[in-house]
């Protein structure tokens, strides 16, 4: 894999509250889950009002990658087509699969859950968003592989399939949330060289300072 893509921004989320690039920019006030994800988007000034009607995997993803990119030249400096998306989680739609059989069970299925049971539709919401029209993928895993997520991405930005990538993991059940993305980019001097080991420290760093 070549040495030269590199990190240069990346967050994490949880019910611990909210860390970018290791720095605290939010605080849960004994909130959890999809309130937590609510209050954070008000009280960290975002404005998009397609949030609000998202499922929880939709909104944890969506709140990452609006963070991640705020305050800076992403979308001036790349071209739609060479911007990739590429996510992991481990239980995929269930949170809301759960919530739309209830729905049926009850005898109404709901047709505005339905359109959320699919883990996929995360990076639909995040390309819609941002204009995204590069490679995306979403992938299933038991828990974050940094060494896979890590050489499946630099092989895109080697092989010139993309210029930068939205890469990370994010994971909503039950009230209990976890997303960890990163803006992965060439040729650049940065904070953190794109490798597994690097991945993998960044992404246990959360939460222990």
């Amino acid at each position: 894999m070549a040495t030269y893509d590199n990190i240069s921004r990346y967050i994490h989320i949880s019910n611990q509250g909210i860390m970018l690039n290791n720095d605290v920019i939010y605080r849960p006030d004994n909130k959890l889950g999809s309130e937590l994800l609510v209050d954070a988007f008000k009280t960290l000034g975002l404005n998009y009002p397609k949030f609000y009607k998202m499922d929880n995997l939709c909104k944890l993803a969506v709140l990452a990658t609006e963070l991640l990119l705020r305050n800076t030249d992403f979308a001036g400096k790349y071209k739609p087509e060479d911007i990739a998306v590429i996510v992991s989680t481990a239980n995929s739609s269930l949170d809301t699969d759960r919530r739309y059989w209830d729905s049926v069970v009850a005898g109404a299925p709901s047709p505005s859950l339905f359109v959320y049971t699919l883990p996929n539709v995360m990076l639909g919401e995040i390309c819609i968003r941002w204009g995204i029209k590069g490679e995306n993928t979403c992938l299933a895993s038991e828990q974050f592989d940094a060494a896979f997520q890590t050489d499946y991405v630099n092989s895109l930005l080697d092989l010139g399939n993309a210029e930068v990538c939205i890469s990370g993991w994010a994971d909503y059940l039950n009230g209990e949330m976890e997303a960890f993305f990163m803006l992965v980019e060439k040729n650049l001097t940065s904070l953190e060289k794109h490798n597994p080991k690097t991945v993998q420290k960044l992404y246990d760093r959360k939460w222990k300072n």
